[in-house]
């Protein structure tokens, strides 16, 4: 019998420790969490919000611990149900100027963090996510639409001499032409019969020489569906900005969007990078003997200038930047480079090229929401979400040149402004505003029944596959246990230290893994067996088992490991947490089943010159 060399001792031994070290983070349990920021991207929580928080904290005497991190505080609870009531106390006393969101704040000790140690993720379906399902305000996208319409006739009737008193949107998402005299009316039906397709029929209208323009049924639900899509898109792009592993993006019913995002742990920044329907909108400075009607007043971001007119008419928006990078300007305060795409190039040079001397507004434009308590029919006070737009100038500079493609945008506060609002416009601009109609988290109380009926798949099913081994293999069969121990060890730590995220069908995954991590085992000793019934020496039958058995296990596993790469590749949700379960338990199997078992025959037999028979 071949002996095995010390080197394959000490590295199966090194290998079983780091697996011991890096699963170990499991064994901590997450506490349930309430985490507590500020809207504005530019203040970080400080010890004034973390006062504000104990206090509130202290007069419901809630079994509550409060830390202040670096950009928001931290409430850890003791059960799940103390943290739903703690946050929705919160909510109602700290109602606009924060985001307060649920978290499980992780308990891993300090010294394994420092090594890299973390705890493996869970998904929604057993715990450690969050369940956000949003509204979509697709109003908002019919009349923003709309808008660009109006703006693109006015320019057309320019183009064609026809002259008009008023052009408006109203209420209900209509257009509103009025016109000089009838000739001017007639001309208008006539052009925009022709090169505007969307519309219904122009209808004449109660008032004297002006068109009410209606889309048709058709384009509505073609404008909604697109926003939603466009939505859809927008969402998965931030979530890939977060970082998330294994999130689930996907619409539900005709207005709603389901997000979860399993395993996260900084949920408030999630929340607020998700919620945002943060763009940018280009305009002209309005001039002195610019009509009331077509401009508006905003004012600069923060207050550090006073109110200025801009043009109504929009030069472009965020939906046309293509690209947009956080950076610092000459002297070292923060900025966002941008890149247009060809059509806002185009748009942003034709209207600066004539407007030389003149300034340009950049306005952001962001979606919030905020906390309204209402009766209900009962007299009770209920929470409401009502959303609200703000719009603010962050820069008015002189054009001095035609802008081009590129340019950049400053007056930001700070270097985390930058960086989110490059974030916003890199993933593209939300086509209708979202409101939260429902948050949660899922954790052992709500997913108590899979998490059961998964531990006790996995202990069911390696009780008898240990007790089966063990009393048909004997000593082999201890090796094979603790092969398989070591298999589910280095398995746990390598998914922790992958940050791969599991799941229930993950669970399912294990669980076949240590069928297999057994399967190789009997390939080897029942090739052993036969060795020995042909009347090989024990040892050399030792040695005949593991070398002839190989190519066999090798083969059996490259096949199941290229069917979990197709499913990792192709596979979403489920079957993705099922496939990376697979896929590392293939690979930890074949390292333990063939080295692990055999270092431990090796070591019971190994020195044994005169052995008659072997315990299999």
């Amino acid at each position: 019998m071949k002996r095995y060399g010390l080197w394959r001792y000490l590295l199966i031994l090194f290998v079983l420790g780091l697996g011991i070290v890096y699963s170990l983070p499991n064994l901590y349990a997450p506490d349930p969490a309430v985490q507590i920021s500020y809207t504005s991207s530019s203040q970080t929580a400080d010890e004034f919000l973390a006062q504000r928080v104990t206090d509130i904290v202290k007069n419901e005497d809630f079994d509550a611990k409060i830390q202040l991190e670096n950009d928001y505080v931290l409430v850890r609870t003791d059960t799940y149900q103390n943290q739903l009531k703690l946050k929705e106390l919160l909510s109602s006393e700290l109602i606009n100027d924060v985001v307060i969101a649920l978290n499980l704040a992780p308990t891993t000790p300090k010294w394994l963090v420092d090594i890299g140690a973390n705890p493996m993720k869970l998904g929604l379906d057993l715990r450690g996510g969050v369940h956000f399902l949003m509204q979509v305000d697709t109003e908002t996208a019919l009349r923003n639409r709309q808008d660009g319409t109006l703006q693109d006739l006015r320019i057309r009737f320019r183009e064609e001499n026809i002259r008009y008193n008023q052009a408006s949107v109203e209420e209900d998402s209509s257009i509103f032409l009025k016109f000089n005299n009838l000739l001017a009316k007639e001309k208008a039906e006539e052009f925009i019969i022709d090169n505007y397709a969307q519309f219904n029929f122009p209808l004449n209208s109660n008032v004297e020489n002006s068109i009410q323009l209606y889309l048709s049924e058709a384009e509505i639900e073609q404008i909604e569906s697109d926003a939603i899509d466009q939505n859809l898109t927008t969402l998965r792009n931030r979530v890939n900005e977060l970082g998330v592993s294994e999130p689930i993006v996907q619409r539900q019913g005709k207005k709603r969007i389901v997000v979860q995002l399993p395993g996260i742990q900084d949920t408030a920044a999630a929340k607020n990078i998700l919620g945002k329907t943060a763009t940018l909108e280009f305009h002209l400075e309005a001039q002195m003997d610019t009509p009331r009607s077509r401009k508006t007043s905003y004012p600069y971001r923060n207050g550090i200038g006073a109110p200025a007119f801009l043009q109504d008419s929009i030069i472009l928006g965020g939906d046309q930047v293509a690209t947009a990078q956080a950076s610092f300007d000459e002297n070292g305060l923060p900025q966002v480079n941008i890149t247009l795409d060809g059509e806002g190039g185009s748009k942003m040079h034709r209207a600066t090229r004539g407007n030389i001397g003149k300034r340009l507004g950049v306005l952001f434009v962001e979606q919030k929401t905020k906390t309204i308590y209402e009766r209900d029919e009962s007299g009770q006070q209920v929470p409401v979400q009502q959303s609200y737009e703000v719009k603010e100038i962050i820069s008015l500079a002189t054009i001095r040149a035609a802008l081009g493609t590129t340019f950049r945008i400053t007056g930001l506060d700070s270097p985390s402004e930058s960086s989110e609002l490059a974030l916003l416009l890199r993933a593209g601009a939300l086509a209708a505003p979202m409101t939260f109609v429902e948050e949660r988290t899922v954790g052992p109380s709500l997913g108590a029944d899979n998490i059961k009926a998964g531990v006790f798949s996995m202990q069911l099913g390696l009780f008898l596959v240990l007790s089966f081994i063990l009393f048909y293999y004997r000593v082999f069969g201890v090796a094979a246990s603790l092969a398989l121990t070591f298999n589910i060890v280095l398995l746990v730590a390598i998914m922790s230290t992958l940050s791969a995220t599991l799941t229930l069908p993950g669970i399912a995954g294990i669980v076949l893994t240590v069928g297999m991590a057994v399967d190789a085992n009997v390939l080897i000793f029942s090739r052993i067996r036969e060795e020995l019934n042909r009347g090989r020496a024990p040892l050399d039958a030792i040695d005949a088992g593991y070398n002839r058995a190989f190519l066999t296990i090798w083969d059996a596993n490259v096949t199941t490991l290229i069917v979990a790469v197709i499913l990792l590749s192709y596979g979403t949700g489920p079957v993705k947490g099922f496939a990376i379960t697979l896929s590392i338990g293939i690979i930890t199997s074949m390292f333990t089943a063939i080295m692990g078992t055999r270092a431990f025959v090796n070591l019971i037999y190994g020195s044994k010159k005169n052995l008659e028979g072997l315990s299999i």
